[in-house]
């Protein structure tokens, strides 16, 4: 299968380029290539260079500061994006509570939080796992009982990514704890400011703060920060889970980590000549060259599907594992490539790259996408949905 570019396409990816070779700062698009952080600052930058163009958030409704672009428009934007080793945008406002508010939330609620969001004022994280509530996130058990025009809410989240710089949380509690788990929670939007709530770091094997727990104790929460109804949080949360299941390929992604992995084994040798000119080296790159290239066939024929108002099922479960996976089959040969220079520490704790400065991140560019195949719903969750819904069994 063939899928070609219209002239529309061709024009809006040309736009895009021209924008990107102009606009995007060259500091950040060396700290993608190489794998370093993007730190928070730095992602508010390149946050309100693409506000000042229309474009940060593409899947927006355009009266809400989106661009009104069909899921294959937004496509051509992600890879463009990863080709010229733009930042990826902070997630958790853009995708996710975003949409929810724009779904679910009152008039107000769009008012106050949209365009903070979209000005790169108001940075948010996700309070959904505890420590007995991971995969099975309905047994959550951080609750909020209503005191008047108040909640107050009494628990701990666990592995919540990124609160040590955020400014608001958006909460999973539960109200009510005498029915069906899923039906008695609710959606709650809470200031990280606000008294009785404390994080504490948890940090990953190579010392890096990568997660937060955050605990509240006896906090209150204005009934008007709740999203949607009371104890039908579950509604909310499902539909914001579900705003990107189509977007879930990592094709952008795995095409800006092929190219990489192309330099890097141009650079790297046996004997005398580089690795990608060994046999067997361009045998496994053209072997994961066709892995991707039927991805995104793959990916594009769904989202042309939905583009033209079709149904589209659960065959996305097959394009979040397929592009999970090959992240994962490029990271090795990436380590494969580069060999010892994978053992030596990140530059961070020392200071200075021990071994050549393309090989200084990608070990742990490895470490943390064996995650890919876990986040937004584990493998094991994939092969099930595959099998029952798409090949009946």
């Amino acid at each position: 299968m063939h899928i070609e570019l219209d002239a529309d396409q061709r024009r809006l990816r040309d736009e895009i380029r021209q924008f990107l070779a102009a606009e995007l700062p060259q500091d950040l698009a060396t700290r993608v290539r190489h794998g370093q952080s993007i730190s928070k600052e730095d992602q508010i930058r390149w946050t309100r260079i693409l506000h000042a163009r229309g474009w940060a958030a593409p899947h927006w409704p355009q009266e809400h500061g989106g661009t009104g672009w069909s899921l294959i428009q937004r496509h051509i934007f992600d890879v463009e994006c990863r080709a010229f080793q733009a930042p990826v945008l902070s997630g958790f406002g853009f995708n996710m509570v975003g949409p929810a508010i724009l779904r679910h939330g009152t008039a107000e609620q769009k008012a106050e939080f949209l365009p903070k969001i979209l000005r790169a004022e108001l940075w948010w994280c996700q309070g959904y796992s505890e420590p007995q509530a991971g995969s099975d996130l309905a047994s959550l058990r951080t609750r909020a009982v209503r005191e008047g025009d108040e909640y107050v809410v009494t628990g701990q989240k666990s592995w919540t990514s990124g609160a040590e710089i955020a400014d608001w949380i958006f909460c999973l509690v539960r109200t009510d704890p005498t029915v069906q788990m899923q039906r008695g929670i609710s959606f709650l939007l809470i200031d990280l400011n606000s008294p009785g709530i404390s994080i504490e770091p948890l940090y990953a094997f190579n010392g890096k703060r990568l997660w937060n727990q955050v605990f509240f104790d006896s906090v209150r929460v204005p009934i008007a920060q709740r999203l949607g109804e009371e104890d039908k949080g579950w509604t909310v949360a499902k539909s914001l889970l579900g705003d990107e299941r189509l977007m879930v390929s990592r094709v952008a992604e795995n095409k800006r980590l092929l190219n990489r992995l192309r330099e890097v084994l141009g650079q790297e040798q046996e004997g005398s000549r580089p690795l990608d000119q060994t046999t067997l080296i361009r045998r496994r790159l053209s072997e994961l060259d066709i892995r991707l290239q039927a991805l995104e066939m793959t990916s594009l024929r769904l989202l042309s599907e939905a583009d033209k108002g079709g149904q589209v099922g659960a065959e996305p479960s097959m394009l979040k594992l397929k592009g999970s996976q090959l992240v994962q089959a490029m990271d090795e040969l990436l380590v494969e490539a580069i060999g010892h220079w994978a053992l030596p520490l990140d530059a961070g704790s020392t200071g200075s790259a021990v071994g050549p400065a393309y090989a200084e991140y990608i070990a742990s560019g490895l470490f943390h996408h064996r995650g890919y195949s876990i986040a937004g719903g584990s493998s094991e969750v994939q092969h099930n949905i595959i099998a029952k819904q798409v090949l009946g069994l």
